[in-house]
């Protein structure tokens, strides 16, 4: 059968880089195609650059349908799903695949009469199995923890890459897919005006760091001041309180001296005690 590709499709996922292209000709001229590519009737759902390859090289491949897919949204879910639990997504990728499937089920909402969220007469697309509208309502939106839990990447990081989707200039989004920024600092970044995202991109990775640095400042709390010493009251009444005070202290010095006098006497009156004792034993 013919294959037909849908370009939104293909561009659904982002494309692979050079170096992993490479990798994957090498993999599929040195083994085969070992993996089957999916098809919902005549339309590829996965395996594009696979398929591609392997029409160049003429190497042979298998297809497998897949009859769970009711609507687009369903196929678009599933290639999420699908690219969440590959190890070389990136955390910005895994973060923008999150937030595609909180739109996807933002926008599945149940009709009042309990009829399904699809349209049963609306036609399949060629070849693609007619099955009975049985998939259950979608769940509620998960919360942004657990989206972030499932794309395994921060809650905190999750609302960064949603700031950088809203806000950040087309030159700083590409900057953060080729690692010339962190998420964190990217999403500092993107509160400043579109010009300034640029420059700071053309700037290079010194200038996009302190971008963020001064962005992080101007957010920061401005230092607790000192608070003023209070003035001291009643300053006339000083030299009484200090008046009052020496004497207290010749005081107490007279006492203490009296002690002293008083264990002076009572420890010669102890060891004259102990001599007549001892004394009186000869």
């Amino acid at each position: 059968m013919d294959i037909r590709i849908d370009e939104g499709l293909r561009a659904y996922i982002d494309p692979l880089t050079e170096d992993e292209h490479a990798a994957l000709e090498r993999s599929l001229l040195a083994d085969g195609c070992r993996d089957a590519l999916v098809l919902w009737g005549d339309l590829l759902v996965d395996g594009h650059n696979r398929y591609a390859l392997c029409v160049k090289h003429g190497i042979p491949f298998q297809t497998t349908q897949n009859p769970r897919f009711k609507s687009m949204e369903d196929v678009h879910l599933w290639m999420i799903e699908n690219h969440l639990g590959r190890r070389s997504v990136s955390d910005f990728q895994r973060g923008v695949l999150a937030l595609r499937k909180k739109e996807i089920l933002q926008s599945r909402t149940a009709p009042e009469d309990g009829s399904p969220p699809w349209d049963e007469d609306a036609p399949a697309p060629e070849g693609a199995p007619r099955e009975p509208a049985n998939i259950p309502w979608t769940p509620p939106v998960p919360s942004r923890q657990a989206l972030a839990r499932a794309a395994r990447i921060s809650s905190n990081t999750l609302g960064q890459i949603e700031k950088i989707q809203k806000a950040a200039a087309p030159e700083l989004v590409r900057a953060v897919k080729e690692g010339a920024i962190s998420i964190n600092a990217a999403a500092a970044v993107a509160s400043l005006p579109a010009e300034r995202q640029a420059a700071a991109v053309a700037g290079g990775r010194k200038e996009l760091q302190q971008a963020a640095r001064e962005v992080r400042q101007a957010k920061a709390p401005a230092p607790r001041e000192t608070p003023p010493e209070e003035p001291i009251e009643d300053i006339e009444d000083l030299p009484a309180e200090v008046a009052r005070l020496r004497q207290l202290l010749a005081r107490l010095t007279d006492e203490r001296d009296q002690l002293k006098k008083k264990v002076m006497h009572l420890t010669v009156a102890l060891a004259e005690a102990r001599n007549a004792a001892g004394g009186g034993d000869d």
